[in-house]
This record gives structure tokens, C-alpha cells and sequence, in this order.
């Protein structure tokens, strides 16, 4: 339900009108003490208020509304050309402000929007509570979730470190839950999973009709994890162009949204991940080293599972638990096997080769033969294969041969080769169109 705030009555009734025409429903309130007496927290998705009327303003009152409900999405609005008045409401904490005379169309669109941001708040932050348990008691283990959980009181950004697989977002999850911001939204956005021309909008957010496609507004991730915690998995993969952009953002708390010529103010801790070494790739020039310097503040580094195999019964337990449809348990022998497995692909692996036992068996008890074959990873680049490039070859010719033969490896995905190769997918992918490669 929509609190509309304004002490002329007449657009009170307009507003009434139309917003429920447009299948919303409205209170009305003729002033800010007015509006103070009625406002419940358990009814009241979205409040729009004026900001000059009798007995209380709306800046006033915005600041009271806040502090009952921090997370209250509050759409002040302003007389025509006030935009310092519209700033300082932006910096109190309103979500959003409507310039006088607004149109029918404006004030549905500006109430719809906002009543978006205050559902996905929501969503998230009953999905963010639920802190899903880190399974396992061995001492790398210990020791990393005891410097977790010393971080996670702290509002400063975190820099989670790990193979694929190892369990960052759970890290992130628990830093989350663990924090101030825990009843905020916990936002988790895959840097490498968006194509790159697409990856600025997405973060950000955009105006409708921005650019080609872009038919409705879009808050954006930054923006729907205000209030809460922004986890920037594979943050390695940025673009620089975004890279920049992500910089600012981080030093002014403000975000530039496509289409817009107004930045919108966010207040939110941002984590980030990643399996790649980021002093690498600033030493290669694929990634800014102030930007790390800005997300590096605390550093996480998670254990691979082979310095962990003592974590491997009880996870593997846990696993078997959930898929399987009765009491499946594993042999002594199949204990052993799988400790002295590597496991490159880390808890993931172990969790897809549980589900695979769970599938198969056919007892109450998985034997150590009835364990697939582990697999094996082809590692980098052998002598043998070096041997048959010709001396003389340019160095442009080898660095293509390279980029080809880890295609081949993995056959074709541009992802996986990336992986292989230590640079962002992104990069991987202009040198493949650079020599006319193929790659999926």
C-alpha cells in the first residue's frame, strides 16, 4: 500500500484517482504528523510526500520515516526547478523525487518502480538470512572462517580468494548474515556469466530507452543491494571501461545510471571474488591496480579441498543425505579413495560425484570400485608440444598457437580456456576474433 502525503486536497483526490485506477492502493495523509500517525510498517510498502506543508514538512518527516524503517523506499516531491531541494532529499535518504506538474503517466511509473525496489528488497533480505551452514572441521578450515566471521562486524570490502568450486559465495553469505547490513538485501551478480557490452547496465541500472532494447527502467545491481551487502563474483572479468566506472562508484557512493544524467546515491558493502590472481593481471595491464587497492582491503583466502580431505567424510555425507531417497553411507574404503582424490573442481566436484553415487546406487553402502574414475585435467602446455613450433615463429604466431591449443583442450568453451589461461574471458575473447579463431 502506497502513503501519499500532500496538504493540497485536490491532488490528493488526483493521486487517489489515478493510482488506483492503476491497481494500487493508497492512504492519504494531509500532512506529516498525519501521516507519522498512520504509517505502519506491516501495511505500507512505499510513502510519497511532499516536501512543503504545515506543522511538518517532508524533510522532516523523512527523516522520521527512516528511522522506523530504514530500508522504506520514500518518493518526495518537489515544486518545479527546486533541484537543491530534490538533492538534499536524495542525500536524507528519499529514493526518489517527482518534479511539479507531473503527469498521470509519471506519478504510476515512479510509484511502480518504487514499490519494485521495496519487493526485491524484501525478497532478498529473507532469502540473505538464511546463513546456509559451512560443513566441515578442519584446521585451514577453521582458521579462514575464524577471519570471516572477525570481518564480518566491519564495513570495509572483502577480497574472497579461491579455486572454482571452494565455496566463495557461501563465504560472502556468511560475511552477509554475520553483519550489521544482515536484514538488508544480499545482491550476488557473476561478473563473467553477463557479455560485456551488457555488464555496465546490468550493475548500474538504466533508464527506458537508453540504448536499443532497453523498453523499461532497470534499478540495477548496485541499486537493489542498497541497504545490504554486493557480492561481485568473478570481479577479475570486468571490463576496464567498467572497471573504472566500478571505482568511482566505490569512492563517491554514487551510481551513474545509462540514460540519466543524475547519479542515484547507494549505501552498501561490496565483496568480491575470484579464482584468478589479481596481482597478475595488473602486472598484465587486464586489471586496475587502484581498484584493487579498493577491494582489497581484507583479504580471504579460501583452502582448495586436497588441503582439506578431513572435510571430505562429513561433506560427503551431507551430499549423499540430499539426493539420496534412503540411507546411503560410504564404505571405509571408499573414505580413503576419495580423501586421496585431488579434486580440482574442489566441493563442487565432490558435490556432483555424490549426487552421481545417490543416482547409481544400488545398496545401502557405496564400495570403494563402485567410485567413477578420477578425473584428469590436462595440465599446461607440455615440452613436447612447445617442440613443434618452428624456431623463428613470431611471437604474435605463438601467442595464437597457444590460444588454439587451449581451445582444443577445452574444446572450443572460451570460458574454460580463459580459466586455463589466467586472463578475463573477455580479454581471451578479442584475441580468438583478433586470429580468427573459434571458440563457443
Amino acid at each position: 500500500m502506497i502513503l501519499f502525503v500532500d496538504d493540497d486536497p485536490t491532488l490528493r483526490d488526483i493521486a487517489q484517482h489515478n493510482l488506483s485506477k492503476a491497481g494500487l492502493q493508497v492512504e492519504l495523509a494531509a500532512d506529516g504528523v498525519e501521516a507519522l500517525e498512520r504509517f505502519d510498517p506491516t501495511r505500507h510498502e512505499l510513502v510519497i510526500t511532499d516536501l512543503q506543508m504545515p506543522r511538518m514538512g517532508g524533510m522532516e518527516l523523512l527523516e522520521a520515516l527512516l528511522r522506523l524503517q530504514p530500508a522504506l523506499p520514500v518518493l518526495v516531491v518537489t515544486a518545479y526547478g527546486s533541484v537543491d531541494n530534490a538533492v538534499g532529499a536524495m542525500k536524507a535518504g528519499a529514493w526518489h523525487f517527482l518534479e511539479k506538474p507531473f503527469s498521470r503517466d509519471q506519478l504510476i511509473l515512479s510509484a511502480k518502480r518504487a514499490l519494485e525496489t521495496a519487493r526485491l528488497r524484501r525478497d532478498n533480505a529473507r532469502l540473505s538470512t538464511v546463513e546456509r551452514p559451512i560443513l566441515g572441521d578442519s584446521e585451514p578450515l577453521k582458521r579462514t572462517l575464524a577471519l570471516v566471521d572477525r570481518v564480518a562486524q566491519a564495513n570495509a570490502p572483502v577480497l574472497i580468494l579461491g579455486e572454482s568450486g571452494t565455496g566463495k559465495e557461501l563465504i560472502a553469505r556468511r560475511i552477509h548474515a554475520r553483519s550489521r547490513r544482515a536484514q538488508g538485501p544480499f545482491v550476488a551478480v557473476s561478473c563473467a556469466a553477463i557479455p560485456a557490452e551488457l555488464l555496465e547496465a546490468e550493475l548500474f541500472g538504466h533508464q527506458a530507452g537508453a540504448f536499443t532494447g532497453a523498453r523499461e527502467a532497470r534499478l540495477g545491481r548496485f541499486r537493489a543491494a542498497d541497504g545490504g551487502t554486493l557480492l561481485l563474483d568473478e570481479v577479475g572479468e570486468l571490463p576496464l571501461p567498467v572497471q573504472a566506472k566500478l571505482l568511482r562508484v566505490l569512492q563517491e557512493g554514487q551510481v551513474p545510471v545509462l540514460g540519466s544524467d543524475r547519479e542515484q546515491p547507494v549505501d552498501l558493502r561490496v565483496l568480491a571474488a575470484t579464482h584468478q590472481d589479481l596481482d597478475a593481471l595488473v602486472a598484465a595491464g587486464s586489471f586496475r591496480e587502484d581498484l584493487l587497492f579498493r577491494l582489497d582491503v581484507v583479504r580471504v583466502e579460501l583452502p582448495p579441498l586436497r588441503e582439506r580431505p578431513d572435510d571430505i567424510p562429513v561433506l560427503a555425507q551431507a551430499f549423499l543425505d540430499s539426493f539420496a531417497s534412503h540411507r546411503l553411507t560410504l564404505s571405509p574404503g571408499a573414505i580413503r579413495a576419495l580423501k586421496a582424490r585431488r579434486f580440482p573442481g574442489n566441493v563442487r566436484e565432490l558435490r556432483n560425484l555424490c549426487e552421481r553415487l545417490a543416482i547409481l546406487a544400488t545398496g545401502q553402502q557405496v564400495q570403494e570400485e563402485e567410485l567413477p574414475p578420477e578425473r584428469r585435467t590436462p595440465g599446461p602446455t607440455s615440452q613436447s608440444w612447445l617442440e613443434h613450433i618452428p624456431a623463428g615463429t613470431s611471437l604474435i604466431d605463438i601467442e595464437a598457437e597457444v590460444i588454439r591449443h587451449f581451445l582444443e583442450q577445452a574444446d572450443g568453451n572460451v570460458s574454460q580456456a580463459a580459466r586455463a589461461l589466467s586472463v578475463p574471458r573477455h580479454i581471451l575473447a578479442y584475441r580468438i576474433e583478433k586470429y580468427g579463431l573459434e571458440g563457443d
